[in-house]
């Protein structure tokens, strides 16, 4: 127990030396940091107890293969249940705290706005000059190049920091669980955008981003195109698809999964391939790595469960959502096609 409960000391007090090194300490981070050394005082305990109560009779031969085994099973309890539970609450707690320098390539505005559950999520906005505007989610950080792209051929575009993260309210979650109230609140307030017509909104997600404006367009008709580029899977639902998945792989997802519902006290997602059909007649863009990460490998699952029109590219030498680096000239093309075709006429 002193070692179970020493490691997620340890793993409560990484939140806390995270948002102090990077914004400093504030609020629970004090005992959050005094959770570290109350962690290795109880590994340090449990290790003091193991050697203090050993057996030092009897066979010496079974002895040891007992204390092996012992060893073994506590290795397995730890990389099978105590890992996955501790990513679990990381990815529940760690978000990104700091704000990137702007490099938007145009004038922007300082935005904010409120989710259906009354968090106000800060951003920047590009005006429109065509009267079309696309999302580019999520953060402020990762679709800077692509908001230049886009705003050199007119589009307004919103960039934010979703829940729990930079100067948003919430609670971050990696895997964006719940995150498509986010999405909803910024095509909100797109809509009362005076230069934005509400009939050419659009989107753009990256990574969970893509998975999340998958989710978003399934919810709401009121985004007209999405491109999706790097999606992955949000629970161990979505993992089951994975082509060549291991049992292990699955138990260590399904741990995972079950410590996220715990620690943001939220129930998964609905499965990306049992909504993403419910986009259509609106035009879906799924862009995929094969070489990035893992569970990439399910885009073409995705886009097989999209209805048309609908288009699949995939960037054999791109790196996780590097599409836009490998090529940048085509990737251009493609995506201002897409939304000039989708938005514009």
């Amino acid at each position: 127990m002193a070692l179970i409960f020493g490691a997620f000391g340890i793993v409560a007090g990484i939140e806390a030396e995270h948002y102090t090194a990077k914004v400093g300490a504030s609020g629970d981070d004090y005992t959050g940091l005094l959770a570290i050394p109350a962690g290795l005082l109880l590994l340090g305990l449990g290790a003091v107890t193991l050697w203090t109560t050993r057996r030092t009779h009897g066979n010496r031969p079974w002895r040891y293969l007992r204390r092996l085994l012992l060893g073994a099973a506590g290795v397995a309890l730890a990389l099978s249940v105590v890992a996955p539970l501790s990513a679990g609450y990381l990815f529940n707690h760690l978000g990104r705290p700091a704000v990137p320098e702007p490099n938007l390539g145009a004038d922007y505005e300082q935005v904010s706005f409120t989710t259906s559950d009354g968090l106000k999520l800060s951003g920047w906005y590009v005006p429109s000059k065509n009267g079309a505007a696309v999302i580019a989610f999520p953060g402020r950080n990762g679709p800077q190049a692509h908001t230049r792209m886009l705003a050199r051929h007119g589009y307004g575009v919103l960039l934010f920091d979703r829940r729990g993260q930079g100067e948003s309210e919430g609670d971050p979650h990696a895997f964006g669980w719940e995150g498509e109230k986010d999405i909803k609140a910024a095509i909100a307030f797109l809509e009362r955008r005076p230069d934005v017509d509400p009939e050419r909104i659009g989107g753009l997600g990256l990574s969970v981003g893509g998975e999340l404006m998958l989710h978003a367009a399934a919810e709401t008709d009121a985004l007209k195109a999405v491109v999706s580029e790097g999606a992955g899977s949000r629970s161990v639902g979505e993992f089951r698809g994975m082509p060549d998945a291991t049992p292990v792989q699955h138990g260590f997802e399904t741990l995972i999964t079950a410590g996220l519902t715990l620690f943001s006290n939220s129930p998964p997602p609905p499965l990306t391939q049992d909504i993403v059909g419910r986009i259509a007649p609106r035009p879906v863009f799924i862009i995929w790595a094969p070489r990035g990460v893992d569970t990439e490998a399910l885009n073409p699952e995705y886009f097989k469960a999209a209805g048309e029109p609908k288009t699949l590219w995939a960037i054999p030498e791109s790196k996780h959502v590097g599409g836009l680096a490998a090529r940048p000239a085509e990737y251009e093309r493609r995506l201002i096609r897409f939304f000039d075709d989708a938005l514009l006429r």
